[in-house]
């Protein structure tokens, strides 16, 4: 897994940006979002790549995360209630469906900063915020900051964890590192919305 992985950091820019846009935007979208491992993918992608690929990896978590929140926010502006009363409805469960709306009221669009580091939530708040009718412009908006940070915060994470390879002896994997030091971090930074969420909601 770790060869196959690795690869994916090996590949051409303007490939990887259409494979990691691909993985972002699927990563999106609900219950699919569950079986697709968007934040192993970037970690992949920066831990492996080279210098070149680091902004591309940017640019195509960017453009893949807005196109899959975009496409969600739209399908529940037109058709939130149908789904949820829908067999999809069901394995999504009606209590994660309530939890995304009351976070939506309270909390508004800027609930999406914090969207793209919490499972689940990250693909399940643009179709709430869709099926609540909250403006498309305020979303985007608020998407753009929260894809931006994650983005962010996985391509500092593979650029660190480089330099520690670099220094440490026997020439270890970028990628372990990446993935050592991306477990540790994803856990604060989880943690940290996770409280944001709660007291939000409560």
């Amino acid at each position: 897994m770790t060869q196959s992985l690795a690869q994916i950091g090996e590949l051409p820019v303007l490939l990887l940006m259409g494979t990691l846009g691909l993985v972002m935007l699927f990563d999106a979208v609900p219950l699919l979002g569950v079986l697709v491992p968007g934040d192993v993918a970037i970690l992949a992608a920066v831990g492996m790549g080279r210098p070149t690929t680091g902004l591309a990896t940017f640019a195509a978590v960017l453009v893949g995360c807005l196109a899959g929140w975009s496409l969600s926010f739209l399908i529940g502006r037109r058709y939130a209630e149908q789904l949820r009363h829908s067999r999809i409805g069901g394995w999504i469960g009606e209590t994660r469906w309530v939890a995304a709306e009351g976070i939506l009221r309270r909390g508004g669009g800027r609930m999406m900063i914090v969207a793209p580091f919490l499972p689940v939530f990250n693909a399940l708040l643009p179709l709430a915020a869709g099926g609540l009718r909250m403006s498309y412009r305020r979303f985007l908006g608020c998407a753009t900051l929260g894809a931006a940070a994650w983005a962010g915060l996985y391509l500092a994470l593979g650029t660190a964890a480089r330099s520690i390879a670099g220094l440490l002896p026997g020439e270890p994997s970028p990628l372990v590192i990446t993935m050592g030091v991306g477990v540790v971090l994803a856990s604060v930074v989880l943690l940290g919305a996770r409280r944001r969420l709660f007291a939000v909601a409560s």
